[in-house]
């Protein structure tokens, strides 16, 4: 295999093998550093910190679009910004990590985060907010895979399956976060309060990383690999790009075709490269192992759907139920309990059952809660409501806990940097897709639904005033702003036909969802293997534990 060769044997207790430069304790030793719990809550602090601002910078949009005079287009590209530079950079950020130290990157990404997050204060444009999005996103890009690396590194894989479950559960936690606690800083600050509230988190971060967590990386690295990053970055960037702005011109325009098809080809040619390659970045054949290829491939799916589906309910609760941000954001809260006791369970079942039943199981539960959330309708009650969103991230949880896990495990822990970045541009694909596809077969339906419920208005969207007409088709957002301009009972009708319209609309998404999660669910049934971990206990004392072997029992 791949980068064998630069593995030494890993014995409790054993000698430190040779660090050229001063690189870092071999693996054994640093499972064993009593550190590592405290370590584990740093790295899960900084963690949160990346996802919230996923998801933080939302609901503060209708505010930054009033303050600085942004534009539609500008207000998508402080979302699109970050994604972009975050995606394209992951493979390559892991890659650094496995040869220059996973914590040095991780204190490198926190720094750049957390510095622009402070420069928000000087922002006085909306393209200035764009750049410093970008950079965040470099930022999140160095130090997302560093923080589930230095966990495989830290924890022995008895130890691994309940500390990846509490990365999983904070990733799932941060999501839901984002809009309570954005929605509950701009009630009593100003639009930067939600980047600053990053500045105490990067710093605790940083002292933390810095007292608690020990130093890691491949002892033996190959020569590096310039053409292989530059075609990882160019090929993701691009994909995810089009991915993003597929809905806005059409899944068939001529650019998104060009986008889409330069990025695939891009990845094609940095596979073809990377196959070819004496010294890759990426060993392409990791995806042939049993465990690897079918679990990225269910982190994917599992997370185009709860991300599409969360794109989809927050616009729902805003829209149609008329709730404030931070009263939605508040609404979502049973994806942050489902997530957590979906991990808890996952780990307790993992070591009896398999991931393989686990990942079908919480896959299937997607599934049906899409299909439930496809008959919500406009006057459904938020126990009908919180009960499915529940649901679905309980199947989340009870997913990709042991996803991630058999991810990690099936490459050695001198590239773990590589299977954390694996397993992260897998859930970025994922969340892209789910908003390019909810967001775009939302938006197909609510108009092709829309004239159908207003036949009771005279002349339909064409009898209203010609600016008023074109916001309404144009999206429920824009007509809940639009029908202030109308009569107090033609505004009711439309307004009233616009929500029915979404309704019918999400209803069209998330049912698709549910097909596509199930199909997913199916294709893992047939392409993974099941096969139990066997714990540490379960070794002959003094036995060596070297990186083949773990690899070994865990594929």
């Amino acid at each position: 295999m791949h980068g064998m060769s630069g593995l030494h044997v890993l014995r409790a207790g054993g000698p430190e093998p040779a660090r050229p430069g001063g690189g870092a304790r071999n693996s054994a030793q640093i499972q064993g550093d009593p550190r590592r719990w405290r370590a584990l809550a740093i790295i899960d602090l900084c963690l949160l910190a990346v996802t919230m601002d996923n998801t933080i910078l939302n609901v503060a949009l209708p505010t930054i679009s009033r303050q600085l005079g942004a534009s539609g287009a500008q207000l998508q590209w402080m979302v699109d910004a970050y994604i972009v530079v975050f995606a394209g950079l992951l493979l390559t950020s892991g890659t650094l990590g496995d040869r220059l130290g996973r914590r040095k990157l991780l204190l490198a990404g926190l720094s750049v985060f957390g510095l622009a997050s402070m420069a928000t204060v000087f922002v006085g444009s909306a393209d200035q907010l764009i750049a410093i999005r970008g950079i965040m996103g470099l930022g999140g890009a160095l130090l997302m895979p560093a923080t589930l690396s230095l966990i495989t590194n830290l924890f022995t894989e008895a130890e691994r399956p309940r500390a990846i479950a509490t990365w999983a559960a904070v990733s799932g936690v941060g999501m839901v976060l984002g809009p309570i606690v954005g929605g509950a800083l701009l009630e009593n600050f100003s639009w930067n309060a939600i980047f600053l509230v990053n500045v105490p988190i990067v710093a605790v971060g940083l002292v933390g990383t810095l007292l608690l967590i020990p130093e890691s990386r491949d002892a033996h690295p190959d020569r590096l690999d310039p053409l292989g990053a530059l075609l990882s970055i160019a090929g993701l960037a691009t994909l995810v790009y089009g991915i993003i702005e597929a809905p806005g011109v059409g899944w068939t325009a001529p650019e998104t075709l060009l986008r889409v098809g330069v990025g695939l080809g891009l990845i094609f040619v940095f596979g073809v490269w990377e196959l070819h390659n004496s010294a890759p970045m990426f060993d392409i054949k990791l995806f042939a192992r049993p465990n690897f290829g079918p679990t990225s491939f269910a982190e994917t799916v599992a997370h185009f759907a709860l991300v599409g589906g969360m794109f989809a309910l927050t616009q729902y609760l805003q829209f149609v139920w008329g709730q404030p941000p931070l009263q939605a954001g508040i609404s979502m809260l049973p994806v942050a309990f489902g997530v957590v006791i979906g991990s808890i369970v996952a780990t307790k079942l993992l070591p009896r059952i398999g991931a393989k039943y686990l990942i079908v199981a919480g896959m299937a539960g997607i599934s049906l809660a899409l299909l439930s959330i496809s008959r919500l309708t406009v006057d459904s009650s938020y126990l009908a409501f919180g009960v499915v969103l529940g649901f679905m991230s309980l199947g989340m949880g009870l997913a990709m806990a042991p996803a991630t896990d058999a991810i990690m495990g099936a490459v050695d822990k001198a590239r773990a940097g590589v299977g954390s970045a694996t397993n992260d541009t897998t859930r970025e694909l994922g969340s892209a897709l789910g908003v390019a596809i909810f967001g775009s077969i939302v938006s197909s339906g609510y108009r092709d639904r829309l004239s159908g419920r207003l036949v009771g208005l005279p002349g339909g969207l064409s009898g209203l005033p010609a600016g008023v007409g074109a916001a309404v088709r144009d999206s429920i957002g824009s007509a809940t702003v639009a029908v202030s301009h109308l009569p107090g009972e033609t505004g009711a009708t439309v307004m009233a036909a616009a929500k029915q319209a979404f309704v019918a609309g999400m209803s069209s998404a998330t049912a698709i969802g549910a097909l596509i999660v199930a199909v997913g669910a199916v294709m893992v049934v047939v392409w993974m293997p099941n096969r139990r971990r066997t714990s540490d206990t379960d070794q002959v004392e003094g036995a060596p534990a070297d990186a083949a072997a773990y690899v070994a029992r865990t594929v």
